[in-house]
């Protein structure tokens, strides 16, 4: 482990400087309007923000100015990615963990967890019953012990894959997992996962010791350069994130936006994929998330998912059932990518059926437990298409390629006609009434606004998916 860091970077090389982090943001503090106006310009142009304009934007106190930079980071969004959102699904694999992260109820210390690894065959009733609500891309999670190393990944991912229900499947499986090696890496890019996706949780050294004492995960160097390994590998996507509520939601923001550089910088220009900022939430036997000084206030957090949106505004952000329904709206409506629905995270849940969360089973509660099909209604009815399009993937349009059609602005020609096609499919199978007819409306509206040769193309396809052929794209 030590041979392969030194490898790829001097262990001594923290990007993560938290002296000038701070001073940046004391130096913006109060910035006047017309500064303001000008890093909007900047992002709207859809390039990256310096850090020193991000904590420009982290220091706004007028309400005006906010929403400025609300309407702005909605602009920005439609511009690179259009009325669209990408839909998917958790599926907890494992939750045994070497680690006792003070937050987490996966912790190792934590009695009142019952501990569970789902086996191959229950893998596959997961995926099942995912399938059949619709589902077509996960985002698979486990915990980190020597029990759900790169062996159980690579089976559990192949297993997803071969995995039917009737002629629907998962097209597109996603990670979250422990650090690995650059071989182990090597090994899951090779079972096909889209994207690798690993949170540094908080980029702030004296809290990160604090609330990882024991364990892999104590070790901040290893963890940061994750995803440096993860590309060296030749795994193309990948994600970042930082858990809000463990330090100061600004100084977390700057860490994210120089964590996003830093890639770009080492990866020819390919930053993060995504960037996720999940907020605190309870878990069984862990009072310390009741107690952090740092839990972020809903008014901070629509600010955070703006200010982050115009910081890289060509990279995907999600937002999760963590959130309330009225928050995940917000965070929409405010420059969010993707999301989940239907979400389950206590280990088996899917299979099982279950409808009420048990925290004992769970890392955190949720709460948004909505179903995929109420989900997909009050995105239509915001205007938004329900993509479940994994054509990206296997078009090519990944790494360089996606992130540099994202900075021109262009990533909707292509996404937008895919979205349709498997809106359509998913309105023809799986939607109720209600939602089929909002989502036939929007589909017409969105088909209009195409180019004339796109929508012929688009038609031939859809006529396509009527007559029931499937998994049809452009």
């Amino acid at each position: 482990m030590a041979r392969e860091m030194k490898a790829l970077a001097n262990p001594e090389r923290d990007f993560i400087d938290e002296d000038r982090m701070q001073g940046q943001l004391s130096k913006q503090r109060d910035p006047e309007p017309q500064k303001i106006r000008d890093i909007i310009a900047k992002s709207l142009a859809l390039q990256r923000l310096d850090p020193d304009q991000t904590a420009a934007l982290l220091n706004i106190d007028d309400e005006d100015q906010w929403q400025e930079v609300f309407a702005a980071a909605a602009k920005v969004k439609d511009r690179v990615y259009g009325p669209r959102v990408v839909t998917f699904a958790p599926l907890y694999c494992s939750n045994l963990c070497l680690n006792d992260c003070v937050y987490c109820g996966f912790r190792k210390s934590n009695r009142a967890e019952k501990r569970r690894k789902l086996s191959l065959a229950e893998v596959a009733d997961e995926t099942r019953a995912l399938i059949a609500t619709g589902h077509r891309r996960l985002i698979v999670v486990y915990g980190e012990h020597p029990s759900s190393d790169v062996a159980y990944l690579d089976d559990t991912i192949r297993t997803i894959y071969q995995t039917r229900d009737g002629h629907d499947e998962i097209r597109r499986v996603n990670i979250n997992a422990a650090p690995l090696s650059i071989a182990d890496f090597r090994r899951v890019g090779a079972a096909g996962i889209g994207t690798y996706q690993v949170f540094q949780e908080t980029y702030h050294h004296q809290t990160y010791r604090q609330v990882h004492p024991s364990g892999p995960k104590a070790d901040y160097l290893w963890r940061l350069y994750a995803l440096h390994r993860a590309q060296e590998a030749g795994i193309d996507d990948v994600a970042i994130g930082a858990l809000f509520g463990l330090y100061d939601w600004r100084f977390e923001v700057m860490g994210l936006l120089y964590h996003a550089i830093e890639l770009e910088n080492q990866f020819g220009g390919v930053g993060p994929h995504t960037i996720s900022f999940p907020r605190l939430e309870p878990a069984a036997n862990t009072p310390w998330n009741e107690r952090s000084p740092y839990r972020v206030r809903d008014r901070d957090f629509k600010r955070l998912i703006a200010v982050l949106r115009l910081s890289v505004p060509y990279t995907g952000m999600i937002i999760t059932a963590r959130e309330p329904a009225a928050i995940r709206r917000a965070g929409i409506e405010l420059g969010c990518t993707q999301t989940d629905a239907s979400a389950r995270i206590g280990i088996g849940a899917y299979a099982e059926r279950e409808q009420e969360q048990e925290a004992a089973r769970q890392q955190f509660l949720l709460n948004d437990s909505r179903g995929l099909d109420e989900v997909v209604c009050e995105l239509a009815e915001m205007g938004q298409l329900t993509s479940f399009c994994t054509a990206g993937y296997r078009c090519g349009r990944t790494g360089s390629t996606f992130m540099n059609l994202a900075k021109q602005g262009q990533v909707h020609r292509f996404c937008i006609p895919n979205a349709i096609l498997t809106f359509q499919e998913y309105l023809l199978d799986h939607a109720s009434a209600p939602t089929r007819k909002i989502g036939e409306r929007l589909i017409h509206r969105q088909r209009k606004r195409l180019p004339t040769s796109v929508r012929r193309r688009l038609d031939r396809l859809l006529a396509r998916i009527q007559t029931g052929e499937r998994d049809l794209r452009v």
